[in-house]
């Protein structure tokens, strides 16, 4: 822009130069040189014409060009602001780990022993399956080294408690979810009764029932068995469909009368308790051992007694 103008300034004071540098003429050649004078008025209208039509023209491309270039910038920022957010949250899970947690710990002490029992394979189109917790993994991956202290299974690192263990995996082997499918245990914490786990103090705690959400549950709750012991499908399949609504779906009610996990659960057998049967089975015998001697020392005293007469005593004829 600035060049240009320098141009249109050169141009315009060389023809004001030449203008004022003309020698004076005769009368007869004015005519001529009048005529000439206006032929080159002319051409020069047309140069600047021209060349105001190219100083517009380039500013126009000017400001096209500077206008796409801005364009392409804050599109590029834009891109590139879209793909980190993308990064960041690539691996965001909308899933409840502690849920999740509470639900399969309800699957393995009040399901699995009557699954087990009857020899059953639940299919992985079931939502009971371990396929569909996408925490199993690193749930696995935990080691409960002693009370105020836990291990990742990944990289060894120990945390004092459970819930730093799991903040770590969050941010250190989120990677590991397999988060491609939309499966998430937690969502069938509902009909299993997540709540009862999780909150130890509520079931000493009266609340009121909500009519809706008990119907929902129980609605899922028979989903579920549906789904998972297909009736007419085998003897065991009919006996865990019983049991699992009985064990489940049955307390999903207002009315009251009905617990969950009125089948019971698995029994574990405490170290202790196992420690203690031991002791008991190795001490037992030597117990009897000991009550048999000291019966048996007895017995040959009292005979030892008898064999002895008082003296003067004259023995009993026989």
């Amino acid at each position: 822009m600035w060049a240009f103008s320098v141009i249109l300034t050169k141009y315009e004071g060389a023809n004001a130069t030449k203008d004022t540098e003309r020698p004076a003429c005769d009368l007869r050649s004015l005519g001529v040189r009048g005529f000439e004078s206006g032929r080159d008025r002319e051409t020069e209208m047309e140069r600047r014409v021209m060349l105001y039509k190219f100083l517009f023209v380039s500013l126009f491309l000017q400001a096209r060009i500077g206008v796409t270039l801005a364009n392409q910038d804050t599109e590029g920022h834009a891109t590139k602001r879209t793909l980190k957010q993308e990064e960041q949250h690539a691996h965001e899970v909308h899933c409840s780990r502690d849920r999740s947690r509470a639900a399969w710990k309800i699957i393995e002490e009040y399901l699995m022993p009557f699954v087990e029992q009857e020899k059953y394979e639940i299919s992985r189109k079931c939502r009971l399956h371990p396929d569909f917790d996408i925490f199993r993994d690193q749930e696995q991956h935990k080691i409960h080294v002693d009370v105020n202290e836990w291990r990742c299974g990944y990289c060894k690192k120990v945390f004092r408690a459970e819930k730093f263990l799991d903040q770590h995996f969050d941010n250190r082997h989120n990677d590991l979810l397999n988060v491609n499918q939309s499966k998430c245990l937690a969502d069938v914490c509902g009909a299993l009764h997540c709540d009862l786990v999780m909150d130890t103090n509520l079931k000493f705690r009266k609340t009121k029932c909500n009519t809706a959400a008990a119907a929902r549950n129980h609605h899922l709750c028979e989903s579920l068995a549906d789904s998972c012991f297909p009736m007419n499908q085998s003897p065991s399949a009919n006996r865990l469909h019983e049991l699992f609504l009985r064990q489940f779906c049955d307390a999903h009610t207002c009315s009251g009368g009905r617990k969950p996990f009125s089948r019971g659960k698995r029994k574990h057998t405490s170290i202790l308790y196992l420690a203690l049967s031991i002791l008991t089975l190795m001490f037992l015998p030597i117990f009897y051992l000991i009550v048999y001697l000291y019966q048996s020392e007895r017995r040959k005293g009292t005979q030892v007694l008898k064999r002895i007469s008082r003296p003067g005593q004259k023995p009993k004829p026989s």
